[in-house]
């Protein structure tokens, strides 16, 4: 660090002119590299997704993959769906339906006389349509057909009662989360609005610009780099936000460690290039070990087997490096220039720690057990609600609280249709097997309302045909998944060519491929991050400690996002969204890439210092108060930054993005506070001397001095 500080002190034009470069570029590159970014969902070598790609391709995209659209009506007394009145009229609307959506693929019971489109009472009906797919989705979902459907069916009515037009796109058109937000740059301006606020109070002085101009640096420059990235692989859409909202609070952290050091230096005597080589090799050294830390975290995506969460984790791990490199090129330049003038006015002292911070750590040295009581009982609380999470499509009822396609989805649940006809399980056969003869054996399935094998060119074409099972429970609940189970055992007993598809059997693939080989993703974390702390920190009970607490720090913003999206205690009050009743199945494992990473980022700032003040004082409870005293304020900030940025993409419009959001953002404040500024304190002081124990054996493996329990640190720790 110290001799490339030295060369970028020396070079400071070359450095300042790369970084303006990369900056407009990045500016030109912006634009470009979002347009390319595609969605890429695909399971391979799995049943759900090699079916739907096969029912795509056969049938003009109608299905496999997408959600259909389903006209709902509820007769009135008297009448059912054999009178021959109700019978025209139902035919009347599958003829709206096909001349708004030409070569949809749609069955009735106008067009199959099948039972499956009745309710047992015989007093409801529906039909499912499935319009060609939308080129310009961007996650399968299709507005455009959803609003030539319900523009089709205004005024219709069947035995004159009016046709309810239901389905998930109908029921986010319902919701208003289809209109456009406040978009990417807007929200990345309120991010950064509210970090100046913070970094005005932290700093007192324009200053507080400093870390900003980083922060555009460092995200236009990921900008750049991403746009190369999109000619090598298949890139996510939702990197677009994790560059602008994450870039912004990680750039920003970086730099208000680096500048409150050079602050620091500056107090204790140190000017121009001294104080900022001063800063550099010690807040620096921490900033590196800190961007690596977290850019492996999401690099360990790759681990899974699914393309569009390794294009997250590539182009999530660019922030934090392009962040890191930022803080150590060119905020030591603007440091050695412009700090010193900036510096004003100078309101606040940084030549001893922070009084508040250092009397709590006193607090939490002093009463050592009930602190670290305390917070675990916190988090564990928290885990305990984590153990509840239910992995599946966010429960329709929660998506739009009234409408037209609000009013079809409570008469299909009344009726005892169910949720479930939302996503039917699309069956696919390839061979000789009898269509009906499959409909009929997924019609004795549990939780089956119905399955049907409509007999038309739309269903059946070039030697295959498309049966319809549709289910009762809702697809991301238990039952829902037992009756998968069902449709897959009964279906693959028939024939040898018959496979499961639709939304469902994709879901339920995509977790089994995710979560199967998660535990390999966290062993990738652990390993590589228990070698990066031991070497940093030249000790080995401090990263398995830092790791323990991470994982625990993450499942307990797991149990937040439990509590208050899948049990609907806040997402009613704050988004006026109904409990959800699942979380999407990626969300859990983005959450922990991303969480654990910065979680790291809190805990190597502190370690830092403590270890600097322990190699200095031989004391343990001295290097925990003064590292405490230290860091507390500057943990604290750089935690509310992050999270006013993850509040920030909160205000998005769509549902998942605001419960990523949340988990992020309730994470990053538990992390900072029940955490770091109470249990790291406790448990340090708890282990003592232990802390620092690196024996001589793998201190050669990490090519480290080693770090015993040396008569001095053994004399230090008595005296505290």
């Amino acid at each position: 660090m110290s001799s490339l500080t030295r060369w970028v002190l020396a070079h400071k034009r070359i450095v300042v002119a790369v970084w303006v470069a990369l900056t407009l570029a990045g500016v030109a590159a912006a634009g470009p590299a979002t347009d390319a970014l595609e969605p890429e969902f695909s399971v391979p070598d799995k049943e759900g997704w090699e079916t739907n790609v096969a029912i795509a391709e056969r049938y003009q995209g109608t299905g496999g993959d997408t959600s259909p659209l389903l006209p709902v009506v509820t007769l009135p007394e008297g009448q059912s769906v054999d009178s021959p009145a109700v019978k025209s009229d139902l035919a009347k609307v599958d003829a709206r339906l096909e001349k708004a959506l030409p070569a949809a693929r749609i069955a009735s019971y106008a067009s199959t006389g099948d039972d499956t489109f009745v309710s047992k009472d015989g007093a409801t009906t529906f039909a499912i349509v499935y319009p060609q797919p939308d080129p310009n989705s961007a996650f399968g979902e299709n507005p455009a057909a959803e609003k030539a459907a319900s523009a089709a069916l205004r005024g219709a009515t069947v035995a004159g009662e009016p046709v309810h037009l239901t389905g998930f796109d109908a029921l986010v058109e319902d919701s208003g989360a289809d209109n456009e937000g406040p978009g990417i740059l807007v929200e990345a301006a309120l991010g950064g609005a509210g970090a100046l606020l913070v970094l005005i109070f932290v700093f007192a002085s324009f200053l507080a610009v400093v870390p900003l101009v980083m922060a555009v640096a460092s995200i236009m420059t990921t900008f750049l780099l991403l746009l190369g990235l999109t000619e090598l692989t298949t890139v996510s859409p939702i990197v677009q936000f994790l560059i602008a909202l994450l870039g912004l609070g990680v750039a920003i952290d970086y730099s208000l460690i680096v500048v409150s050091r050079w602050r620091e230096e500056r107090t204790h005597g140190r000017s121009g290039d001294e104080a900022v080589q001063k800063a550099m090799e010690t807040a620096g050294r921490a900033v590196v070990f800190s961007g690596i830390t977290v850019a492996i975290g999401l690099l360990a995506l790759i681990a899974l087997p699914l393309p569009f969460l390794r294009s997250m984790g590539y182009g999530g791990m660019l922030i934090p490096l392009v962040s890191t490199l930022a803080a150590i090129t060119l905020l030591p330049v603007v440091l050695a220039k412009l700090g010193h003038r900036l510096d004003w006015p100078h309101r606040r002292t940084d030549d001893k720690a922070s009084r508040a911070w250092t009397r709590w750590a006193q607090a939490v040295a002093r009463r050592r057990w009930v602190a670290a009581a305390a917070g675990m009982a916190i988090v564990l609380a928290l885990v305990v609600a984590a153990t509840d999470l239910q992995l599946g499509a966010s429960d329709a009822d929660t998506v739009a609280k009234s409408g037209d396609a609000k009013e079809g989805l409570v008469a299909l649940e009344q009726a005892g249709i169910g949720e479930g006809a939302l996503l039917p399980h699309e069956i696919l056969i390839t061979g000789d097997t009898n269509p009906d003869e499959v409909a009929g054996a997924l019609r004795d399935v549990e939780g089956v309302h119905g399955a049907v094998a409509p007999d038309s060119p739309q269903w059946r074409r070039d030697g295959t045909s498309v049966v319809e099972a549709v289910p009762i429970p809702d697809s991301g609940s238990d039952e829902g998944g037992a009756t998968l189970d069902g449709v897959r055992s009964a279906a693959h007993a028939v024939g040898p060519d018959v496979q499961v598809g639709g939304q469902p059997a994709a879901n339920a693939d995509f977790i089994d491929a995710v979560y199967g080989s998660f535990p390999l993703m966290i062993a990738l974390i652990t390993i590589t991050t228990f070698i990066l702390l031991a070497r940093a920190f030249r000790s080995l009970l401090l990263p398995a400690k830092a790791i323990v607490l991470n994982v625990l720090s993450v499942a307990a913003a797991w149990g937040v996002l439990v509590l208050v999206w899948q049990h609907g205690y806040g997402s009613e009050a704050i988004w006026g969204i109904e409990a959800t009743g699942s979380i999407p199945s990626w969300m859990p494992l983005m959450i922990f890439a991303f969480l654990f990473g910065l979680s790291m980022d809190y805990e190597v700032f502190i370690l830092a210092r403590m270890r600097e003040e322990y190699d200095r004082t031989g004391s343990t409870e001295a290097a925990v108060i003064t590292g405490i005293g230290r860091t507390g304020r500057l943990v604290t900030s750089a935690a509310l930054i992050l999270f006013l940025a993850f509040v920030s993409m909160a205000a998005s419009p769509g549902t998942d993005l605001k419960m990523f959001a949340t988990g992020l953002g309730a994470g990053i404040l538990l992390d900072a506070t029940i955490i770091r500024a109470l249990i790291v304190p406790a448990v340090i002081t708890l282990m003592g001397r232990w802390n620092w124990w690196l024996p001589a054996w793998p201190a050669r493996l990490l090519r480290v001095e080693p770090s015993a329990l040396t008569p001095r640190a053994v004399a230090g720790e008595s005296k505290a």
